[in-house]
């Protein structure tokens, strides 16, 4: 998933924020996490804010649930602050800037993430890629200058991919990209590093238990007050324009989930449809019959890069790749069947129509 945001608002007006949820309504990938009928008194506390150009939405359990909600929202807004490449000031930029120069010491949050791209990179044979910038900034899918690149324009943006330009050196916290031109951009981890961030605020605070949504990730935390698992509602790939539709509900304990999908952002030019996951290794929108996948697993930008390598590679390859990192998936294609992982197959409830359960 591509950033669309420099900055995070620090304040925003009762209007424009009824404006932003509205919209993010329709580019959630999950509906929401359902709490049941809790007791009043348990509900927790809530908060929505905005950023990573997306709606957080928030449930914290415990006496100390309105202090964890706003240290775990500033967490995700000073990571987007470190991991934006549209932010001038933040580690990325700088990596990009000085990209065939020279090391750029970084956040040891920005180096862990980073890290976290670099292994999925490497163990998918480079179906994820953090070093996409050059083709990201070509196709611009989801911005008002979108379009379809020429071939020219890719080739020379693939002349400056590849994940073996990024150099990292964990004793300096260094991080380099040895290729004038190469670029970083970390719009397909950024929302589960966000619950990453969000998760450890609710862990240094104390509480019994939360769940935090930054746009298609979720990340849940300790226990909730009535002692039943976390209940999460996972989109529809079918539900039209409004997208509130759910496919099915997951049910965890613990852990984060992504889900990637080729419906989220698309646009049509000469009768052609484009969605905004790039394939690394053609600089084209990823091409198979795979429509949505969920991954889930122990680490939020883990989460988010397995679900956008697996959505590229197809799903026999797929598999090869969540075994590795003992995670689980929920893969959907275009003829509406659903195959789960052997991890997962007690957690999913389908209940939409229309679909079926491939074995």
């Amino acid at each position: 998933m591509q950033e669309t945001q420099a900055k995070t608002p620090k304040k925003w007006p009762i209007v424009l924020l009824s404006i932003l949820l509205a919209l993010t309504v329709g580019v959630l990938i999950f509906i929401w996490t359902r709490f049941g009928n809790a007791p009043p008194q348990d509900e927790g506390y809530q908060m929505t804010t905005y950023a990573m150009a997306a709606v957080v939405q928030q449930t914290v359990y415990g006496s100390a649930g309105q202090e964890a909600a706003s240290a775990a929202a500033q967490a995700v807004s000073d990571l987007n602050e470190w991991i934006s490449w549209r932010s001038e000031t933040s580690d990325i930029a700088q990596i990009n800037n000085q990209a065939g120069s020279s090391p750029v010491q970084v956040q040891p949050s920005t180096l862990s993430i980073l890290q976290t791209c670099l292994d999925v990179a490497q163990k998918s044979g480079g179906a994820f890629d953090p070093t996409v910038l050059p083709l990201t900034t070509l196709w611009n899918i989801g911005s008002d200058n979108q379009r379809v690149p020429s071939a020219e324009e890719i080739s020379q943006g693939l002349a400056c991919v590849g994940y073996q330009n990024l150099v990292l050196d964990p004793d300096a916290s260094t991080a380099f990209l040895s290729v004038a031109g190469a670029g970083l951009d970390l719009g397909a981890v950024g929302k589960g590093a966000g619950c990453d961030a969000a998760v450890a605020a609710y862990q240094e605070a104390g509480v019994e238990g939360g769940v935090v949504a930054v746009g298609g990730s979720v990340g849940v935390y300790g226990s909730r007050s009535d002692g039943r698992p976390w209940t999460i509602a996972i989109r529809n790939p079918n539900s039209g324009e409004d997208r509130t539709a759910a496919l099915g509900t997951l049910e965890i304990t613990e852990g984060f989930v992504s889900t990637s999908g080729t419906y989220e952002q698309t646009f049509t030019e000469n009768g052609v449809t484009y969605h905004h996951i790039l394939d690394p290794k053609t600089g084209y929108p990823s091409s198979n019959d795979l429509v949505s996948v969920t991954v889930v697993c122990d680490n939020g930008a883990l989460s988010d890069a397995l679900s956008t390598a697996c959505l590229v590679l197809g799903l026999e390859q797929a598999q090869t790749l969540l075994a590795q990192y003992d995670a689980g998936g929920i893969f959907i294609n275009e003829e509406n069947q659903i195959f789960v992982t052997d991890n997962l197959q007690d957690a999913l409830e389908v209940t939409a129509d229309g679909f079926t359960l491939m074995s």
